[in-house]
C-alpha cells in the first residue's frame, strides 16, 4: 500500500491518500480541508477515489469530507458512531476554531472495532480508539505494518483530552491495551506532525513509555 501526507487547514492536519498499486483505486484519510489540493494530488498520482475515511469528527480532520464526498460522488466511513455529536457540531466548531462554515452531516457508514475497510485490493483493519474522543478509529494494514491514528498518539506526545466528552484514562488505555500489541515494527502516521513507530514511542515518549507502567 503506498501513501501520501498532504497537510491541510491551517492546522497543518496530515490527511493522507492511500492507495493500492495494482488497482489505483484510492482512499482518503481524514480531509480536513483544501480539497482543491487532495484532487490536485489524486489526479497527480492518477489515482481513482473510491472511499473517505475519517478517524474521528474534530474539524481540521473532517471539515472538508462532505464537500469531497459531493465532488467525487463517493461515500464517507467513519468514524464510529459514538462521534456523532462531534459531526453535527461542525457548524459549531468552525465558528470556535475560525474555520469557514461547514455543515454537519452524518457518514454514509459509520465502523466499529474488528471491521474491516478495503482499498482496492488492499485491506485495513479498524481500531476502536478512544480517550481523545468517544468515537475515534485507527486504520491498520497488518501487510504494511503501517496504521493511521488520527489524535490518538504523536512523536513524543499523545492526543488533547481537554475537549468535551474526552477522556485521559480511556486514551493511555487505548494506547498501551489497543495499540501496543500491533507490534513494536509498527510506523503510523499521525494527525499532526512527523512519523514514528510504535517500538521508539515505547521506548521514548514522555506519556506511554513502557517504563511508567512497570
Amino acid at each position: 500500500m503506498k501513501y501520501q501526507i498532504v497537510p491541510v487547514t491551517p492546522f497543518q492536519q496530515n490527511c493522507s491518500i492511500i492507495w493500492c498499486e495494482k488497482s489505483k483505486l484510492a482512499a482518503v484519510v481524514d480531509p480536513g480541508g483544501d480539497i482543491n489540493r487532495i484532487e490536485q494530488q489524486l489526479e497527480h498520482h492518477g489515482l481513482t477515489l473510491e472511499k473517505i475515511l475519517l478517524t474521528h469528527g474534530h474539524i481540521d480532520h473532517v471539515g472538508g469530507a462532505k464537500a469531497l464526498s459531493e465532488s467525487t460522488g463517493v461515500s464517507i466511513i467513519g468514524p464510529h458512531k459514538d462521534d456523532e455529536y462531534w459531526l453535527s457540531s461542525l457548524p459549531d466548531q468552525s465558528k470556535h476554531f475560525g474555520f469557514l462554515p461547514v455543515e454537519g452531516f452524518t457518514p454514509h457508514q459509520y465502523l466499529n472495532a474488528g471491521d474491516t475497510v478495503s482499498v482496492g485490493e488492499q485491506s485495513l483493519r479498524v481500531l476502536h480508539c478512544p480517550g481523545h474522543t468517544p468515537g475515534h478509529i485507527v486504520f491498520f494494514s497488518a501487510q504494511d505494518k503501517l496504521a493511521w491514528v488520527g489524535d490518538v498518539l504523536f512523536k513524543g506526545s499523545i492526543g488533547r483530552t481537554d475537549f468535551p466528552m474526552s477522556n485521559h484514562n480511556d486514551l493511555i488505555e487505548s494506547i498501551t491495551t489497543v495499540l501496543w500489541p500491533l507490534g513494536r515494527d509498527v510506523t503510523f502516521i499521525p494527525g499532526h506532525g512527523p512519523i514514528s513507530n510504535f517500538g521508539v514511542e515505547r521506548d521514548q515518549n514522555p506519556f506511554v513509555a513502557d517504563q511508567l507502567f512497570g
